[in-house]
């Protein structure tokens, strides 16, 4: 099959979330002094913070809870875990991070390798979950922005991955046919599976190797083994 039009997640596909993320908040717990304010160690603030983010996270896929809500809940309530209930302190740390970490530029390796490779060949587009203001600067600050046609997020559609409706959408916007395009992610659920069950080929990007029993077309651990299949 012949195909025209490769869609990629960005967070944890290309542009490396956790490093990033990682990086961003050893910062902001240095500037806003968290460990002279009852936090135990940095490392470990850090893993309380994923383990809410996560939730919070998923209560956002499904529409449980605001974007608002999300940002603001995440870090006061790590923050509760040490006892500062400061809502004011959490709002300024929450605010900082969300201007500061989208100008991170740490990417999975050969992204820009794959990229030049594929864009060579095929149209190029994006569709992601995350919030539509920090997605640009994500992909113009690590110098992605360059690769893409179009860039389709969940907030412009009005529905999350791995709804059908944000796939028929970006085909449409990308003016592409869905058994002529292939879907890049790094999520099993939201980016692979919603890709196919929208009619796409999907192309598991699973760098942990993480072991599951589901059944789709491909699957890479590098994004340099793309070119074996593309």
């Amino acid at each position: 099959m012949k195909y025209k039009h490769i869609f990629f997640d960005l967070d944890r596909t290309l542009w490396d979330f956790e490093k990033n993320s990682h990086k961003t908040l050893l910062q902001l717990i240095d500037r806003f002094s968290l460990l002279k304010k009852g936090v135990d160690t940095a490392e470990d603030f850090i893993r309380r913070y994923k383990i809410h983010n996560d939730i919070l996270w998923g209560l956002y896929r499904i529409n449980k809870i605001s974007k608002e809500e999300l940002r603001g809940k995440r870090f006061l309530l790590t923050m509760q875990e040490y006892g500062i209930n400061d809502l004011q302190l959490a709002e300024d740390f929450g605010s900082t991070y969300i201007d500061e970490s989208p100008y991170k530029t740490k990417l999975f390796p050969f992204s820009h390798e794959i990229l030049n490779y594929l864009k060579e060949r095929y149209t190029l587009h994006i569709i992601t979950n995350g919030f539509q203001e920090v997605q640009h600067i994500k992909l113009e600050a690590s110098r992605l922005d360059e690769y893409f046609d179009i860039v389709i997020t969940s907030e412009q559609v009005g529905v999350k991955k791995p709804d059908r409706r944000i796939f028929d959408f970006a085909l449409k916007k990308a003016n592409a046919l869905s058994y002529e395009s292939i879907m890049i992610g790094d999520d099993l659920i939201v980016d692979v599976l919603g890709a196919e069950k929208a009619g796409l080929t999907a192309i598991y990007f699973n760098p942990e190797r993480v072991e599951h029993n589901e059944k789709f077309s491909f699957e890479v651990s590098c994004l340099s083994e793309i070119k074996q299949i593309l």
